[in-house]
């Protein structure tokens, strides 16, 4: 993808997705992989810091004799994604705004 993508957009996509459902590292990293360019590498960080800053938490579950650490949103995520959702609604209003050749004030 051309285009930067900020921190922010990624919290966002990671929340959104747990918001769907719980899910473990590496289904998370495919789904995000749907829209961005990332590795696990970068997006473990990614989930540290959003559960530092308590918008998800973690839990484990065995498969095949080993655990596996799921993410899953806290209301505090939710609340932050419904944020994040609203701001994107505006940012993308704003972009479409100046390629369609609109009004910002639309």
């Amino acid at each position: 993808m051309v285009f930067q993508l900020g921190s922010s957009l990624l919290d966002m996509c990671v929340l959104a997705v747990l918001n769907r459902e719980d899910t473990y590292g590496y289904v998370l990293t495919q789904n995000v992989k749907e829209v961005m360019d990332i590795s696990e590498s970068t997006l473990y960080p990614v989930l540290r810091r959003l559960q530092k800053a308590d918008f998800l938490t973690t839990y484990d579950q065995p498969y095949m004799g080993r655990n596996r650490r799921y993410y899953a949103i806290t209301g505090k995520g939710k609340e932050r994604l419904s944020y994040y959702e609203r701001e994107w609604k505006l940012y993308k209003k704003r972009i479409d705004n100046i390629i369609e050749g609109g009004c910002e004030n639309e």
